[in-house]
């Protein structure tokens, strides 16, 4: 019996120590001599049966719990073994390079899959920065982290954890993943369109031979080109390309700036036949359908900024521009001022009412062409809403409204921003003049409210932020103004309505007047038919002057800003305004457009301080330098030769060390 319950160590039985068969052994025991005391009680003979089939049953009980429990222990002993041979034969044998340094970083241990890398040399007591100063700066880097980190390290790639609780450094080879990835990124399909931009406007002229030697010439550059970038080159129509490329090409040809433009326009110029390339590029899709359209909405948008330049762009990612440094070619027609007129007086007659609206902070040239439009409408018998907030307005548009009472069908028609989101419909349409970007509207809310029946009509370069879906698109960069391009329109409206007032004539060559700097910059042959349309309708020069005219704090304040003229970078001046002086942004544009009329000035930047607690910078160029990349580079806009962006968040040193810096990033990438 006492071999039962002790082994032949003299210690207790396996069972025993497990806490769940003792307490089981316990339960069955008092159970047992319950129901023995019981059956005393009633009958001896059963009770002494009893007894003996509870002593076999609790000697058989106890010889299985042993053996339980012998294999629980034996089981969980060899599981112990092999989990502890296991980690032995892992740190040795695994592909995981594994590193052990003490506080000096002097490497104490490494397995043999880290010592290959080291061909073999002998590693330990050795201080790591002595061994391999590299990997020594790789680990001083991600020392803190404590998380996974993508490495390069002798020509190798690597996953690399550094635990510097237990100085302990893991490395996983990952090369052949990482160029399996990195060929997929390579071979990632991207579509192109090429237009070229002007090719009817300088085949008209040209004779045969001389058209298929230009057609011959570019077809030839463009192959030559594409063949050297590993590109597919489909010519579609005489101005039209089509273009398959990997990514790999695409940011080849995106390292080179797109040479091609370059090439192609000095060239040709030399010829006497300037032409330039606009070209639209989509990637990271695996639907073709998806890439194609992005690419021709990219063209669209090179196009719209008036062309000479590329977009590349995926179809939710940011768009990237390249070219743009000539001003765009006039190749506007009377064809298609009448095309879009025409079509403008069609979506009028759907709708039964119109809402026209500028930007923020309008101008002359946005308030006139919103009274532009609303002559427009009136002749084509629709009730036209101007949107305006009228406590945000320059000291010039003040003096057009106070203008304007003499004219109360004009007065009445405009509103305020609350009172046009009252009046608007689901049949009402509404016009974005001066602008294209939704967030500088006048009101962004009510553009949002009838986001489905949107007119643009503007001369800025398009931007990246857009309508989504604008029924009628009129965006001609070389025009000097929005008031030109409306002017044009009203050859093609009803003659049975009253034409153009005299204050409505005013208003727009006063916007025309101030756009061009006084007819001295982006004028064509447009713009002086333009002006002498409205000038024969009836515009009067001297009420122009008294809209113009500014009053005596402005004249002090923008004279204040030009005696703090500093130069830099070349041919560039800039102004700075005091942090604690809030200056008025107009007199502030002004004060910009003042400094290029200084000799060897050829670009201009004014920094201030808004009443909005913006920070506003405002660039002029004379053409030669494009103002307009560098305000996109800062989150505004505009034109090659004028832009402008606000600043949040920042002084106004803050912004003169940004814009510093954004010029000269543009100049090392050119």
């Amino acid at each position: 019996m006492k071999n039962w319950f002790t082994n032949n160590s003299g210690e207790l039985p396996p069972f025993v120590h497990n806490r769940r068969l003792r307490r089981i052994m316990i339960f069955i025991s008092l159970i047992v001599i319950y129901g023995i005391v019981i059956s005393f009680l009633y009958n001896i003979v059963a009770s002494l049966i009893l007894i003996v089939i509870s002593v076999v049953g609790l000697i058989f009980t106890i010889v299985m719990m042993n053996e339980i429990s012998s294999d629980t222990n034996r089981y969980i002993t060899d599981l112990s073994y092999r989990i502890h041979r296991g980690e032995q034969e892992s740190l040795l044998e695994m592909p995981i390079g594994v590193m052990i340094l003490n506080d000096s970083e002097i490497v104490e241990w490494a397995n043999p899959y880290m010592i290959k890398y080291f061909k073999d040399e002998n590693l330990l007591g050795r201080k790591m920065a002595d061994i391999d100063p590299d990997l020594q700066k790789l680990i001083t880097k991600y020392a803190a982290s404590n998380e996974f980190h993508t490495i390069t390290w002798r020509d190798h790639k690597f996953t690399m954890l550094v635990q510097k609780e237990y100085n302990s450094i893991y490395l996983m080879d990952i090369t052949r993943y990482a160029n399996l990835e990195e060929r997929y990124n390579d071979e990632q399909i991207s579509v192109g369109q090429i237009f070229l931009d002007n090719y009817d406007e300088i085949t008209q002229s040209m004779t045969d031979q001389e058209i298929s030697n230009l057609s011959n010439y570019v077809t030839n550059e463009l192959a030559t080109w594409s063949q050297k970038y590993g590109m597919f080159l489909k010519q579609i129509d005489d101005d039209h390309f089509f273009l398959l490329a990997y990514s790999k090409s695409l940011t080849a040809i995106e390292n080179d700036k797109f040479n091609i433009l370059d090439t192609v326009r000095e060239t040709t110029s030399k010829q006497n036949f300037p032409l330039t390339l606009s070209i639209g590029i989509a990637y990271g899709e695996d639907d073709l359908n998806s890439l194609a359209d992005q690419a021709q909405s990219n063209l669209d948008l090179a196009l719209g900024r008036g062309g000479d330049q590329v977009v590349v762009k995926s179809l939710d990612g940011t768009a990237r521009f390249y070219g743009g440094k000539t001003n765009p070619m006039e190749k506007r027609t009377r064809v298609r001022a009448r095309m879009i007129s025409q079509a403008l007086n069609e979506l009028m007659s759907a709708s039964d009412q119109v809402f026209v609206q500028g930007h923020t902070r309008p101008d002359m040239d946005s308030l006139g062409a919103c009274l532009g439009i609303r002559r427009i409408a009136q002749m084509n018998n629709k009730k036209c809403w101007i949107v305006l907030d009228k406590e945000k307005v320059h000291s010039d548009i003040q003096r057009l409204l106070e203008a304007t009472k003499k004219y109360p069908e004009i007065a009445d028609s405009i509103i305020t921003p609350s009172e046009a989101m009252s009046k608007v419909t689901d049949s009402s349409m509404l016009i974005m003049v001066d602008h294209s970007k939704p967030s500088i509207s006048m009101s962004e809310e009510l553009y949002k409210r009838m986001s489905s029946k949107v007119v643009i009509i503007d001369h800025h370069r398009r931007g990246e932020e857009f309508p989504e879906n604008p029924m009628l698109v009129y965006i001609e960069p070389y025009a000097s103004s929005t008031c030109e391009l409306i002017t044009e329109m009203f050859e093609y409206q009803p003659h049975e309505e009253e034409p153009i007032n005299r204050i409505e004539a005013t208003a727009m060559l006063t916007g025309i007047f101030i756009d061009t700097q006084r007819f001295s910059m982006r004028t064509g042959t447009r713009t002086f038919d333009a002006a002498s349309y409205l000038r024969s309708a009836g515009a009067d020069s001297d009420e122009m002057q008294q809209f113009m005219k500014e009053n005596i704090d402005s004249y002090l304040q923008r004279n204040h800003l030009i005696s703090k003229v500093e130069f830099f970078h070349k041919d560039m001046a800039l102004i700075v305004g005091e942090e604690d002086q809030v200056y008025d942004p107009v007199t502030a544009a002004q004060a910009c457009d003042s400094l290029l009329t200084m000799s060897g000035v050829d670009a201009s930047f004014i920094i201030t301080k808004r009443a909005d607690g913006l920070v506003g910078v405002s660039a002029r160029s004379t053409g030669t330098i494009n103002v307009q990349v560098i305000m996109e580079q800062m989150g505004g806009g505009g034109h090659l030769s004028s832009g402008a962006t606000q600043v949040s968040d920042k002084s106004v040193a803050d912004v003169k060390k940004m814009l510093l810096e954004t010029i000269k990033n543009i100049d090392d990438n050119e």
